[in-house]
């Protein structure tokens, strides 16, 4: 099995995963359109999703998909998150010269790697 096959997106379909969803996948919030080299806020969140020591995300990452670009995906950011304390979400600032599509991964200690993606485009 690929790495890949084992992240659970939002077309998740089958399994215990289904079941999983609404309080694992990490939601983004970022502009639909932004102007080429103004930064601008991506802020992660995970909702309604235990923050204990037993269960909780550990980390959130971002990530760039650009364009035309030859080599994709662009690592942009992480947050570690430390159960209990920290609150399961993140926010980060970026910049982009192209269109594409920002990914992120967060990591669920009990139930795995999730995906989210938006698509950002430059006006």
């Amino acid at each position: 099995m690929k790495f890949g096959e084992t992240i659970y997106t939002p077309e998740v379909s089958a399994g215990l995963a289904v079941s999983k969803k609404e309080n694992h996948i990490p939601k983004i919030e970022a502009p639909d359109s932004v102007r080429a080299g103004e930064p601008f806020e991506v802020k992660i969140k995970i909702v309604n999703h235990p923050n204990t020591v037993q269960h909780s995300f550990r980390w959130i990452e971002l990530y760039f998909y650009e364009d035309g670009r030859d080599f994709n995906p662009i690592f942009v950011a992480r947050a570690e998150l430390v159960p209990e304390i920290s609150e399961q979400e993140a926010t980060f600032k970026m910049k982009i010269q192209k269109s594409g599509k920002i990914y992120v991964l967060a990591y669920c200690n009990l139930h795995g790697v999730w995906e989210n993606r938006k698509n950002i485009v430059i006006k």
